[in-house]
């Protein structure tokens, strides 16, 4: 309509403006939210770990999940094996990593890496002249390890049962970490996975290929229910690329 010689909106149309308004202020308040989800805002990442898997490849991980996401607050558990489900299963994460397949049918594994079963001798130790070791020279020296009815131990220990081994344990231990600072006190040797060892320098020890072949796999598990975030689906990326990584640094792949 006009007056004098101006357009000014009818009373209908000042109800089309202001619905026009209301929708502008939604698509921008949309759009701060979008915004607010790609730098990580507004809610609590949780997710879990192996212990073999938190103590070099994890943090290497969410170091780059935190690149990618400045704000993101995480939620950091370490569960062995036998806690994950219920983990998982509650919703208390959304991921966990773990160095087992776990068959369950409320949960879903999804491969992360294939390595091998490393020697742990300590420095100065016979064995730690040789390029490689053999099972049977291991089995010659006192044992530290995981007890083999713990999954991840019956991983370990497995090689020696297949080569008609001994696998008796001098000291037995519950996780890989404290396993290798036995090795670096020099009270025995160790079989552990690569992924465990993954550090540039490991004071005490010395990490040595099996000459046997030998395989190790890990999984990144989640509740099959449960759709999964963002922050997930990048985090498994990020643990495949770093444990990819320290394949590599040892001369494969």
């Amino acid at each position: 309509a006009r007056n004098h010689g101006r357009f000014v909106p009818t009373t209908e149309a000042h109800g089309i403006f202001a619905q026009i308004n209301e929708v502008f202020a939604k698509v921008e308040n949309l759009q701060f939210s979008i915004d607010a989800l790609k730098q990580g805002e507004g809610g609590v990442f949780s997710f879990a770990s192996a212990p073999s898997i938190s103590q070099h490849i994890l943090p290497r991980a969410v170091k780059r999940l935190r690149l990618k996401f400045p704000a993101l607050r995480m939620n950091i558990n370490i569960l062995k094996i036998e806690e994950t489900v219920d983990y998982l299963l509650l919703k208390k994460g959304e991921l966990v990593a773990m160095s087992y397949k776990i068959d369950h049918p409320g949960l879903v594994s999804h491969l992360l890496a294939s390595g091998r079963l490393v020697a742990v001798v300590p420095v100065g130790h016979p064995l730690a002249a040789q390029h490689e070791i053999a099972l049977a020279d291991l089995a010659a020296h006192p044992l530290i390890g995981i007890d083999p009815a713990d999954p991840y131990g019956r991983i370990l220990s497995a090689p020696f049962a297949e080569h008609g081994l001994p696998f008796e344990l001098s000291i037995q231990a519950r996780f890989a970490q404290t396993v290798n600072a036995l090795v670096a006190a020099n009270l025995g040797v160790a079989v552990l996975d690569e992924f465990s060892m993954a550090a540039a320098e490991t004071p005490g020890v010395v990490v040595r290929p099996i000459a046997e072949p030998t395989s190790f796999k890990t999984y990144g598990v989640v509740n099959a229910e449960v759709s999964r975030s963002i922050f997930a689906d990048e985090l498994i990326e990020f643990i495949k690329a770093e444990m990819r990584a320290a394949v590599a640094a040892r001369g494969r792949g």
